[in-house]
């Protein structure tokens, strides 16, 4: 008698992810759903569990000729503009997405992916897509009418930077934010990162994510003005922060690298992150 072992992946909810993180939620084994802690978080060899498995023949299949890599780019599609976040995107790893859950994006060339998802989860981003998201749904037509630059664009040189394009420097940073999970590995194969010593520091990831912002913020050509302006548009946000730290952290760390940015950018220097001798050479 022979036996089939057919190999199952994992179905990737909406309410599962978040921004740059693919272990917001797990489910339980009696079907309910709950929030991955912290410690969780920080022990790369956690797996956040799915309600549902799919075979893989199932999923080649439906992806067919249009995605060929062993991960997957896509954004939540139900959401508000009046939520915490609007846009929330990420890559998961191999997997599957139920309709009306997670819509996927098939970035063409594959390597611009982590750049993409730079600008998706940029608040500069998330407030052009808060005006333009009526209801509770972020479908592909709304995700056509939002600005994203051009892949010509992201190819040009950081002007803080030296000898960096946009697309390097923002990805370098990304990939540190996804990879901290042992199940992340065919992510980090893909884009030829080592995983060595990535883990879940929450301070880490805000210091991330306030230089990715303030990229984005330069990147758009939005003045410093504007960019205090749009921080304030956010007020789950603000709210959340100084609940916690007694301020508005998330905008104070933004504005800080922004300035330094600009900084660098008048006097015609390099802008020196405090993670410089933590990342790989962009």
């Amino acid at each position: 008698m022979t036996q089939t072992v057919e190999r199952m992946l994992p179905l990737y909810e909406a309410k599962m992810i978040h921004q740059y993180d693919h272990r917001w939620a797990t489910y339980e084994p009696d079907g309910t759903v709950r929030d991955v802690t912290l410690v969780e978080k920080q022990d790369s060899s956690f797996v956040a569990l799915p309600r549902y498995w799919v075979r893989e023949e199932v999923v080649r299949d439906r992806l067919g000729d249009r995605w060929d890599r062993d991960w997957l780019l896509g954004w939540r599609d139900i959401c508000r503009s009046t939520d915490e976040r609007t846009m929330i995107a990420t890559i998961n790893g191999e997997g599957a997405s139920p309709e009306g859950g997670t819509l996927l994006a098939f970035p063409e060339p594959p390597v611009g992916a982590p750049a993409l998802l730079a600008i998706w989860n940029s608040f500069a981003f998330d407030f052009v897509a808060r005006q333009k998201v009526g209801g509770t749904h972020l479908k592909y037509f709304t995700m056509r009418q939002l600005p994203v630059p051009a892949p010509s664009q992201m190819a040009t040189h950081v002007p803080w930077a030296r000898n960096a394009s946009w697309e390097a420097w923002l990805s370098v940073r990304v990939l540190q934010l996804l990879l901290d999970a042992h199940d992340m590995s065919p992510v980090a194969e893909g884009f030829d990162m080592d995983q060595t010593g990535l883990a879940w520091d929450p301070e880490r990831r805000r210091r991330l994510r306030s230089e990715l912002d303030a990229a984005a913020f330069h990147l758009f050509g939005i003045a410093r003005d504007d960019v205090d302006y749009i921080m304030d548009t956010f007020p789950i946000v603000r709210r959340k922060d100084e609940a916690a730290f007694g301020s508005y952290r998330t905008k104070e760390l933004i504005l800080e690298v922004f300035d330094a940015m600009q900084a660098a950018i008048d006097s015609g220097t390099q802008f020196v992150s405090t993670l410089d001798q933590d990342l790989p050479h962009a």
